[in-house]
């Protein structure tokens, strides 16, 4: 696919076509194992594409694994990453998002925005004349659904045949996961607790997005139905930042969502456990995150090769996928 406008910008795992998302799963792959080989060689491991040019990380919100991810992802392409924390930059405080948009964007080669609301990251795209990538709103998070799709590509070989079961919150890694698995052909069957809804517009992305492949999506209220023959079983934090307030009703909203030994030996024997981290035991037993059976780490680490494949796609190679 030609892509001729340019910034392109990743709001969304909806952004991507099929194809372009399948390039980026592979680029992802290609990348991890050549910068591993080189590392181990005692080998420069950078891959060059970014040299003199900086990305700017608006980070609104604390991060451990998009920060790490961003900041070793940009040296990695031999550019400079700069941090621009909410104490560190106007916006918000004296400067819209408008003004910040235009200016930042006028210095930087690409920007990285975690950010309260998907209407900020889309202001930012908006009015950017670079590309802007989403590292997190309230609804997306699209480079958590790309290193979901590389750790799952790397445990089963390919995406066929296979049923992710998500048992928890409807929030934004739900919301780019569906939609990913939509796209490449993974059946998802979810849990949510009776009051927890997600989006209409939501499902009809996830409606829209399985056509090409024909996969199917399922909703509905019990974990155990949702983990029945599941190849994979996901969950998150069921408290998101800025909901720390609302801690005891959220813990009583999502009793008996825990995902435990119990729920896993409903799933298929070789079942593979995700969580995006951080993890809280209230959300998954110790006896499943460290478990043989996790791959909660190589998850967590993939987040860098996907990041790095989606900063060389839209930066590096201006749209180009």
């Amino acid at each position: 696919m030609s892509f001729q406008k340019f910034p392109r910008h990743l709001l969304s795992i909806g952004d991507l076509s099929r194809q372009e998302l399948l390039k980026l799963i592979t680029r992802s792959a290609e990348i991890k194992h050549e910068s591993k080989r080189r590392f181990a060689n005692r080998e420069n491991c950078q891959l060059g594409g970014l040299e003199g040019q900086n990305i700017a990380m608006i980070f609104n919100k604390r991060s451990t694994r998009t920060r790490v991810s961003v900041e070793t992802g940009v040296n990695s392409l031999g550019g400079t990453p700069m941090f621009l924390g909410k104490e560190d930059i106007q916006l918000g405080v004296n400067e819209s998002f408008y003004d910040t948009s235009k200016v930042v964007s006028s210095m930087v080669a690409g920007i990285v925005a975690r950010v309260s609301k998907y209407d900020d990251v889309a202001s930012l795209a908006k009015h950017a004349s670079c590309p802007v990538i989403n590292g997190l709103c309230d609804t997306f998070h699209p480079l958590q659904a790309l290193a979901d799709l590389l750790t799952i590509q790397e445990a089963f070989g390919s995406f066929k045949n296979l049923k992710l079961a998500w048992i928890g919150d409807a929030n934004n890694v739900l919301h780019d996961l569906m939609i990913a698995c939509a796209k490449v052909g993974i059946e998802t069957s979810i849990a949510n607790p009776k009051d927890v809804k997600i989006r209409s517009d939501i499902l009809d992305m996830v409606h829209e997005s399985s056509k090409e492949s024909n996969s199917k999506f399922s909703v509905g209220n019990d974990p155990a139905t949702a983990a029945k023959n599941a190849d994979i079983v996901v969950t998150d934090t069921w408290i998101s930042m800025g909901q720390e307030a609302e801690r005891q009703v959220r813990l009583k909203q999502f009793a008996g969502f825990q995902v435990t030994e119990k729920i896993m030996q409903l799933a298929k024997p070789h079942c593979k456990f995700m969580h995006c981290l951080p993890r809280h035991p209230e959300e998954v037993s110790d006896a499943v995150f460290y478990g043989p059976n996790s791959l909660v780490f190589p998850e967590a680490e993939n987040r860098k090769w996907t990041t790095i494949a989606a900063l060389e796609a839209l930066i590096v190679n201006r749209g180009e996928i």
